[in-house]
């Protein structure tokens, strides 16, 4: 299937998600990364401020701060994806793709682990994005611990990953199945 009529079949899933629904898949997928060992070695960790239709990542900015974890959110600067320090005080501003970017300067020097975002993952990993290859760009020189936090409704093998795609180390998602890079315990 061609790639934008997925991304466009997934929006619509998402935004048709019921509201206590999308809450309780989160909070066990939440459960599951604050868990995890990836989570707990982690120093540093990069992650998206999210549309109102994705995973919601605010408890994550609230768990990070408990745990006194640097947090750092992406934007884009001159095509590429850089990760900058972020605090409960960082003030955003609406990027042209319509995500919040901090106003920041201070730019992320390491990260440990990296939240990737996108619409549709295969078990094995890969992802479909938005579209600007941004991710894939910055994972292709990136080597940290990578997750995605997926809804299983966002579970797709019915599409094959292109020689630039880079897939995340692992998926953490309200389903499990074992022969997949899923993670539920």
């Amino acid at each position: 299937m061609e790639k934008a009529f997925l991304r466009k079949q997934m929006i619509n899933t998402l935004e048709q998600l019921p509201k206590k629904r999308k809450q309780k898949k989160e909070g066990l997928i939440l459960q599951l990364l604050f868990a995890s060992q990836a989570w707990q070695q982690a120093s540093s960790i990069g992650v998206i401020r999210s549309l109102p239709f994705e995973f919601d990542t605010e408890a994550i900015f609230v768990q990070a701060a408990k745990e006194n974890k640097q947090i750092a959110v992406p934007k884009t600067v001159n095509h590429g994806l850089h990760f900058f320090e972020v605090d409960m005080h960082t003030r955003y501003q609406k990027s042209a793709f319509g995500v919040e970017e901090p106003i920041s300067e201070i730019e992320a020097k390491h990260l440990d682990l990296v939240l990737v975002p996108g619409l549709i993952f295969s078990s094995t990993g890969y992802r479909i994005g938005f579209g600007g290859g941004y991710y894939d760009r910055f994972l292709a020189t990136y080597s940290g611990e990578t997750i995605s936090l997926v809804f299983s409704e966002q579970i797709n093998d019915q599409w094959q990953p292109e020689a630039f795609d880079i897939p995340v180390n692992k998926i953490i998602t309200d389903s499990y199945d074992p022969s997949s890079k899923g993670a539920v315990q």
